[in-house]
């Protein structure tokens, strides 16, 4: 799906925040993350059976108004080396834990390749972004590189004609990259985080002395490409750029009314089982559909894996996923989200 207009759903957390993840209780304040030394063994999942709901950008109030359930995590799409504490600052304010839909810019004006990650060339934004989260002291869901076979997006290793964008944006070279990135963000002493990335073939951290360290902050990274590429060839499939399962702690995709592909979800689901499910961005697109709502729901609520919605509700009121215009969709979204396994606070 085209990542031209941005926004995703709000999650909801809660109880006691373990090295396995956080429990949750409907209600109540985010709370401080877990130890340094549980940090990396986390995946801040919610308590079983239950899903955390929420949405990204744009007003939370708007959203929860609509649809009658405070969202507990918090969205926004942000750009690679951008300063982004506004994005901690609104998902503070909301009292939602933050999900940041990390990109490199937008087609042809890509700040950093895939290629240039996985050497080390990103290394200064990754020590920034590590502190930034230290510093707040709360857990953070990074969908890095969402979309990764939609030709639309700068990192995609296909362009629309279905030829190679070059060897610098190769699945290769996103996997190399992905890889590092959880390497750096997952923390520790800085001596073995680089004896980590020689052993992937990799040249060591940039900017940071051996003997220190990295804050190893709640981070749980979220894998979410298409369940059919853009374009939909071989070379472009999800399991091309699959990191491996060391390096991602949720697996999903996008999924809106527009293109209804529920056998293609379904595929997609078993291919990859290892890991909890989320929705990185869902929404209503092209008029409203409450019938939409309803099967999506029912697909939810049968695929027992799937722990994350995030709505993609958009910037403006006046955009094409905002549920202004949609109304019926709205009311069939409350009742659906009515149940208390769909969690509306984060408490940790």
């Amino acid at each position: 799906m085209s990542r031209i207009v941005k926004a995703a759903l709000v999650v909801a957390f809660a109880a006691t925040l373990a090295v396995v993840g956080l429990s949750a209780l409907a209600g109540g304040p985010v709370a401080p993350g877990p130890s340094p030394a549980a940090a990396a063994a986390t995946t801040l999942l919610p308590p079983a059976g239950s899903v955390y709901t929420g949405v990204s950008s744009g007003a939370v109030g708007s959203f929860a108004r609509e649809v009658g359930k405070h969202p507990a995590v918090y969205g926004e799409f942000v750009t690679w080396g951008q300063s982004i504490h506004f994005a901690f600052n609104q998902a503070a304010s909301s009292h939602a834990l933050l999900m940041l839909h990390i990109g490199t810019g937008a087609l042809g004006h890509g700040v950093i390749t895939p290629a240039q990650i996985a050497h080390g060339n990103g290394d200064a934004y990754l020590l920034t972004l590590s502190r930034l989260i230290a510093s707040r002291g709360q857990p953070v869901y990074i969908r890095l590189l969402p979309e990764m076979n939609n030709a639309n997006n700068p990192y995609s290793a296909i362009n629309t004609d279905g030829s190679s964008r070059g060897a610098d944006y190769s699945p290769a070279q996103f996997i190399a990259a992905w890889r590092r990135v959880v390497t750096v963000m997952r923390g520790g002493k800085v001596a073995a985080i680089d004896a980590k990335l020689a052993a992937l073939g990799q040249p060591r951290l940039h900017g940071i002395a051996a003997a220190a360290s990295i804050a190893r902050s709640p981070i749980a990274f979220v894998w979410t490409p298409e369940t059919a590429g853009t374009p939909n060839i071989p070379s472009n499939s999800a399991a091309a750029y699959y990191p491996g399962d060391a390096y991602v702690d949720w697996v999903g995709t996008d999924f809106y009314s527009k293109f209804p592909n529920f056998a293609g979800l379904d595929s997609f689901y078993k291919e990859f089982r290892a890991k909890p499910f989320a929705f990185g961005e869902w929404a209503i697109w092209g008029g409203d559909n409450p019938s939409f709502v309803a099967q999506f729901f029912a697909w939810v609520n049968t695929h027992k894996r799937v722990q994350m919605l995030v709505y993609n509700q958009g910037f403006t009121t006046s955009g094409p996923f905002s549920l202004t215009a949609d109304p019926q969709s709205a009311a069939a979204i409350r009742g659906k989200l009515a149940p208390a396994r769909y969690l509306a606070f984060a408490t940790g």
